[in-house]
């Protein structure tokens, strides 16, 4: 609104051919810096067929412990480069007004969260949540029962970006409900992004996550590749933390029609299917070959001299293969 101030300063002291040259002038260099940059973030934010990394915000909130503070930077480091802490407490509860948590899912371009927060009625609580569209998808509460954070551990660390390798162990993850959707909710929140190619020695950091007894145990690993003189190295694993005993509480689900929604993948990215080729188990590639039926007689072989038969040879022949004449005798 200055350079609009200037111009009607100048349009009471000057003639209006010149004011009307000094407005457009103006008003072509705002508009052009500003539509220009605001492109750049509306492209940077429009849906992609191969969309970015997930990141994610992790928040604590109106009251907390000394150890949710201290379990969320842990995870902040597990997660980072593809995080955002929030250091300041954030007055709200996810389960009863989630549009906070929409609000700064907007702001920072991040679809997951990780909220933490402490009361008596649910002490040591972990929340954690994903957003379709801005909008809260899921959300599971867990409690922390037990907690060794990484400063405790005293082993070397893997570093920092490492993708994890998670595995998830427990009939649990397999038919229970709420326990599916957990795991499908810590894969999103730990996988990191997406690699075309992976490395050996870049397989260091384990992520193990154990569902017994109606508990949940994670515990992160470094994996280390020993000398056993032959190709494959012996692999050992040595615990690094942090170490969590989580129960679980509260659950919000998404239907199961805004989830399949959810899941849905564009056509372009679909891979078109190739008739006649199949692939097992192992992933071997098979191919079918569709011929016509063949004459065997007719079928040209090398000719060797080597193997063409004499005149004299065939008679022999011939001759062996008929049988001896019997004369008759009269009785």
């Amino acid at each position: 609104m200055y350079w609009l101030s200037i111009c009607i300063d100048l349009y009471q002291g000057s003639s209006h051919k010149q004011c009307s040259k000094v407005v457009c002038c103006q008003a072509r260099r705002h508009s052009d810096s500003e539509t220009k940059r605001s492109k750049r973030f509306l492209e940077s934010r429009a849906p992609k067929l191969t969309e970015d990394v997930k990141s994610a915000m992790i928040m604590k909130g109106g009251n907390t412990s000394q150890t949710i503070t201290q379990a969320l930077k842990d995870i902040y480091s597990l997660k980072k480069p593809n995080a955002v802490l929030y250091k300041k407490k954030n007055i709200t509860r996810p389960f009863e007004d989630s549009t906070s948590l929409e609000f700064f899912s907007k702001k920072t371009d991040c679809s997951l969260f990780l909220f933490g927060s402490h009361n008596k009625k649910r002490p040591n609580n972990f929340i954690f949540g994903r957003l379709f569209d801005f909008h809260v998808l899921d959300m599971i509460e867990l409690g922390i029962e037990k907690y060794v954070s990484l400063s405790e551990i005293k082993a070397s660390k893997f570093p920092e970006g490492t993708k994890p390798m998670l595995v998830f162990a427990g009939e649990a993850f397999d038919t229970d409900n709420e326990h599916r959707r957990l795991k499908s909710l810590l894969t999103d929140f730990f996988r990191g992004p997406t690699v075309p190619a992976v490395r050996l020695a870049g397989l260091e950091h384990i992520l193990h996550f154990t569902a017994i007894d109606g508990k949940i145990y994670m515990r992160s690993y470094r994996c280390l590749l020993k000398k056993s003189g032959c190709r494959t190295p012996r692999i050992e694993l040595e615990e690094i933390g942090p170490s969590f005993d989580f129960v679980l509480r509260r659950t919000h689900l998404a239907s199961d029609d805004l989830y399949k929604l959810a899941h849905k993948q564009p056509k372009a990215l679909k891979p078109k299917k190739k008739k006649n080729i199949s692939h097992d188990a192992f992933g071997t590639k098979f191919g079918r070959v569709h011929m016509q039926k063949q004459d065997l007689s007719k079928l040209q072989t090398r000719k060797m001299k080597g193997l063409r038969k004499r005149r004299g040879e065939v008679v022999t022949e011939e001759q062996e293969g008929q049988a001896p004449k019997v004369a008759k005798v009269e009785s």
